[in-house]
């Protein structure tokens, strides 16, 4: 099998284990166990919190210790091991410990994926880092959707068996991930070393830059915007059974499947990414993105199942921008910005900033604002929290137009591939 599938295979199953249960979890949260909605944001905190310092740390050890490719098999075992135990949980706070831990397992991952595909594409001679690299990640989202789909069409997105089907997967692939082409540590040993470089933490040092501390600045608040679509969204259109004229729409019975739409547009939006890098540069791609965050809240604020259908479709394809436009372009940001010593570490800072800050100020700030300002003898009023959500997003897009700089060189971009 040649590197570019072995990596495809690692990214489609990458997100499988998480496309199971992610969208669904509110499901299984609010309608199976029927548990309090202000400590449901604290399950989506703990992947902030877990990317607080898990990626930036498994990063450092992967930079300096143990091949990345092992580090992350050892990571998906464990993942799944909790998520077996998950279902025994029997009260919240409990649930949101256990949750942590999985957590901890397996956010550091995403960025070990990023890490080990970049690795083996720069080893591989007939291969471009930023043309091959988008269609390769663009599995993974197609994993995602086969996950959502495989639990809305066997009925368990309101079960506990969804925990069991990314349990599985993720046992398959930590074997699998044993199998990926060596990602030994660059640091080499009795090499001089300062005082940051021994601890592992020369990665922070990106801060030290204006550009870099500003991008990762606003890849913090774009990561809280991530983690309150994925966080609300199926909820969002499942509720809208509490309307006796939406109660059996398509929308109610299958809103995983309609959610996935944005998933579907993901593996579009992907294909493109090389091309509006490239051309536009990332300061007009993360502009671009934010933009398409603003739509997104606010075509969800004015839709709904029936003539306003539509607009929640429209959403869902506009979310393809929204993420992929913020998430793959800014690791291959920092993939360009980077020398292969900290590979590892610097992806693991770019996803502290955006699932561990920006997750945690998504998922606590607006479970405690839907619960005291938008919920009402409680029922949620999701016009009003849409538009919220889309007013955030528009005072980002605006003070990042105004404050980031960046030249963009076309040939930086290029220069990348090996």
């Amino acid at each position: 099998m040649s590197i570019k599938n072995r990596l495809i295979a690692m990214n489609f199953f990458q997100f499988f284990v998480w496309g199971a249960w992610l969208i669904t979890i509110a499901n299984f949260w609010f309608g199976t166990k029927q548990w309090d909605g202000t400590q449901f944001g604290l399950v989506f905190g703990t992947m902030g919190i877990a990317s607080l310092f898990m990626p930036t740390l498994t990063g450092i050890i992967a930079d300096r210790w143990v091949n990345a490719e092992r580090l992350y098999g050892i990571l998906h075992i464990a993942y799944a091991l909790v998520l077996f135990y998950l279902p025994q949980v029997t009260t919240p706070e409990n649930f949101i410990y256990v949750m942590l831990v999985a957590m901890c397992c397996y956010m550091p991952t995403i960025a070990l994926s990023n890490s080990i595909s970049y690795t083996a594409l720069k080893n591989s001679a007939d291969s471009d880092v930023v043309k091959d690299f988008p269609p390769i990640r663009v599995w993974g989202t197609i994993g995602f959707i086969a996950a959502m789909w495989l639990t809305n069409l066997t009925g368990n997105k309101a079960t506990a068996f969804q925990f069991y089907i990314a349990g599985i997967a993720a046992v398959l692939l930590g074997l699998y991930a044993f199998t990926l082409p060596q990602c030994k540590p660059q640091h080499t040993k009795g090499e001089k070393a300062s005082f940051m470089e021994s601890l592992g933490l020369e990665a922070f040092k990106l801060f030290g830059t204006y550009k870099m501390a500003l991008f990762f600045i606003f890849s913090m608040f774009l990561g809280g915007a991530l983690q309150l679509t994925n966080a609300y969204g199926d909820v969002f259109l499942d509720e809208f059974k509490n309307v006796p004229e939406y109660a059996d729409s398509f929308v109610v019975k299958y809103s995983t499947i309609i959610m996935s739409i944005s998933q579907v547009s993901e593996t579009l939006f992907i294909l493109a990414i090389p091309f509006f890098l490239k051309r536009f540069g990332i300061k007009q791609v993360m502009l671009i993105s934010m933009l398409a965050w603003v739509l997104r809240f606010g075509l969800f604020a004015y839709g709904n199942p029936t003539d306003g259908l539509w607009m929640i479709i429209l959403s869902c394809i506009v979310y393809g921008m929204a993420f992929d436009f913020f998430n793959i372009s800014g690791s291959l940001f920092v993939e360009t910005s980077t020398n292969a010593k900290i590979r590892s570490s610097a992806q693991g800072l770019f996803m502290m900033m955006t699932n561990g800050f920006g997750a945690v100020l998504g998922s606590f700030t607006s479970g405690w604002a839907i619960d005291k300002f938008f919920t009402h003898d409680g029922a949620r009023d999701w016009h009003s929290i849409w538009l919220a959500f889309a007013a955030y997003s528009l005072v980002i897009a605006v003070l990042f137009a105004v404050m980031f700089k960046h030249k963009h060189d076309p040939n930086a971009v290029a220069n990348v591939s090996h």
